[in-house]
């Protein structure tokens, strides 16, 4: 691939207007993953060929590639005006995705099922759409066509698993779930679902197992902490507890989520300063957190309370004792300072 897009680059220094040279460089920078140069390359080879859908086509790929969706929708747009291909609306449909355009995304990925109606990763992004704007019904119907035509799409499992979740369907889920994990056995999603599924329906046991599996997959998944912390505290396995939450700070550090969590762990063992010290980290991390912030300043003014009435029903502490006044003993006068002279008179200027 290097060695095509140097040869391309010394055709185009000796001829810069051989445009199927500047062309066939635009695709193999694409592929190469230069996508800035194939950028420049492809709105070259526009400003003289602004009516080729392909060229606009490729470009709508270099900016969806950049991040710049807007512009790759107005590419795709452009390109279809001109020549309403199918992969054209295809990629239309996927940067609406990106773009949170769920709605006008639907009728994209219609238009191409139309011409090619086996097209399974089409139906998975409509199921997607669906989804998103939660019209769970139409999303299933579009996800199991999906899983008809490609039984091994992981993320259509998943999906279906959630929405039989949303729908009270757990041991639908929980089979849909299994399914995902037999396709992709380090899927840590997968694993927090059915470990969350688990908890919700008291086999703690289970829940342990999966919830410890997503970690070890996802050390970053801020919701297997909690419910796992959850368990052990209901158990009493205060010191797991502890290792668990301590590890969680290492891997997410500051968040006001974790120090909430770190200070049930106290408030359930009767340590009161130590809850009241990690509520006051909650308090200064507060933009991390999604436990209600006013029933976390109410939890700490009750530790506050709790702490102070305690220090009423302390003895006072005693007095130190007056050391007796000392009494100032009367100097000597000693004789007046004499100059130390220098054994060797040359020294002293």
């Amino acid at each position: 691939m290097a060695e095509e897009i140097e040869d391309l680059q010394a055709i185009l220094r000796d001829d810069p207007y051989n445009y199927q040279a500047r062309r066939t460089l635009s695709i193999a920078l694409l592929d190469a993953g230069f996508n800035e140069e194939a950028k420049k390359n492809l709105l070259y080879l526009i400003r003289s060929f602004p009516d080729n859908a392909e060229l606009l086509y490729n470009l709508g790929i270099a900016y969806e590639k950049l991040k710049q969706f807007d512009k790759a929708e107005n590419a795709y747009i452009r390109a279809i005006e001109i020549s309403p291909e199918t992969d054209f609306f295809y990629n239309l449909g996927l940067t609406f995705i990106e773009e949170e355009k769920y709605e006008e995304a639907v009728p994209v990925f219609k238009k191409v099922l139309e011409v090619e109606p086996d097209d399974s990763n089409s139906y998975f992004n409509l199921g997607l759409c669906y989804f998103k704007i939660k019209e769970f019904d139409s999303a299933l119907e579009n996800f199991q066509k999906t899983v008809e035509l490609n039984d091994r799409d992981l993320y259509a499992h998943f999906y279906i698993g959630n929405i039989f979740r949303e729908e009270g369907l757990l041991d639908l889920a929980v089979e849909q779930f299994n399914k995902v994990l037999a396709l992709s056995p380090d899927y840590s999603w997968a694993y927090f679902n059915l470990g969350s599924i688990a908890y919700e329906m008291g086999d703690t046991e289970s829940a342990v197992f999966y919830l410890k599996s997503t970690l070890q997959y996802n050390p970053l998944d801020l919701e297997a902490y909690k419910i796992l912390n959850k368990i052990y505290l209901k158990q009493g396995r205060f010191m797991e507890a502890s290792d668990l939450i301590k590890m969680a700070m290492e891997a997410i550090p500051q968040n006001g989520d974790l120090y909430y969590n770190y200070a049930q762990i106290f408030k359930a063992q009767g340590d009161v300063e130590k809850w009241q010290k990690a509520l006051s980290e909650t308090i200064k991390n507060h933009k991390t957190l999604t436990y209600p912030f006013e029933g976390v300043k109410t939890e700490l003014k009750e530790a506050n309370a709790i702490l102070k009435e305690r220090q009423k029903d302390l003895p006072p502490e005693p007095e130190p004792e007056t050391a007796p006044e000392q009494i100032p003993e009367p100097q000597e006068e000693l004789p007046p300072e004499v100059p130390v002279q220098s054994e060797n008179p040359e020294a002293i200027e």
